[in-house]
């Protein structure tokens, strides 16, 4: 797929978010806008005429959705079946597994830097770096846990919600979760796994989660001074992000253990 130009359809409803993908796809040398969508409908019918080899489909259209897209697809015979790179304004987990497990090959939340999606875009068109690389694993599916569990007990530690290092932490507990060998592999295994599920860099990743640690470090309460037995004779120098991610999956697997 390397040898053309990507072709990239654009199916959204908002008419200005379109325009402004089309003027910047055409400014790349490697991308070609073969058509533009704004409802579900007609974004089954410039699949299966264009033959795109990657589609940008907004969850949110009218007539039908991107998760109707996605059903139709399924059932439609196609000669190649397009890379879909799902756009959504909502951020919830259970909407992003539900479209990954109906066939989505990635998950981006608006809004989006540009540039960001267009190498997703090039990932997914020229190679697999995507689909091979970690994933975080269905919140049924990671040991017993689901993210909303992960997220809870990271606000009883103090963890700010509205800040990046919470999702952040919630994606990288459940991945050690289900793969507790990244736990020794935190830079060059679990950061660029949780990055690319969020569109971002590992560094970033390694620096929000140290700034929502800190954050809770420093509110001090008492789930987490307990976890740390933080007081007079306990410890009092911050933990590390594996460490802190460390002592989550012990506390929530003893949960386990328990019940």
């Amino acid at each position: 797929m390397s040898a053309h130009k990507v072709r990239l359809l654009v199916c959204d409803d908002n008419r200005d978010f379109c325009a402004l993908l089309q003027e910047y796809f055409a400014l790349q040398p490697d991308m070609e806008v073969v058509g533009v969508a704004h409802n579900g409908l007609d974004a089954v019918a410039a699949i299966q005429e264009q033959q795109p080899d990657v589609v940008l489909l907004d969850i949110i259209m009218p007539y039908m959705d991107g998760i109707g897209v996605l059903e139709q697809l399924a059932r439609t015979k196609l000669s190649a079946r397009p890379r879909i790179l799902m756009l959504s304004a909502f951020g919830q987990e259970a909407i992003a597994r539900r479209v990954m497990a109906m066939g989505a090959d990635y998950y981006v939340v608006k809004p989006v830097d540009l540039e960001i999606l267009a190498a997703r875009v090039r990932q997914l068109a020229w190679g697999d770096a995507l689909a091979d690389s970690p994933r975080v694993p269905p919140a049924s599916h990671a040991a017993g846990h689901t993210l909303d569990e992960v997220h809870a007990l990271l606000r009883a530690l103090g963890i700010p919600p509205h800040l990046k290092g919470y999702r952040y932490l919630g994606d990288a507990i459940l991945l050690v979760l289900e793969q507790p060998e990244l736990l020794g592999a935190v830079t060059k295994g679990l950061y660029p796994a949780v990055a690319r599920s969020h569109g971002t860099t590992a560094s970033r990743v390694e620096r929000a989660i140290r700034h929502a640690v800190g954050m809770a470090w420093d509110r001090g309460l008492e789930p987490l001074r307990k976890l740390f037995r933080r007081g007079a004779e306990g410890r009092r120098t911050k933990p590390s992000n594996s460490e802190f991610i460390a002592a989550v999956v012990d506390r929530l697997r003893a949960g386990s253990a328990a019940g």
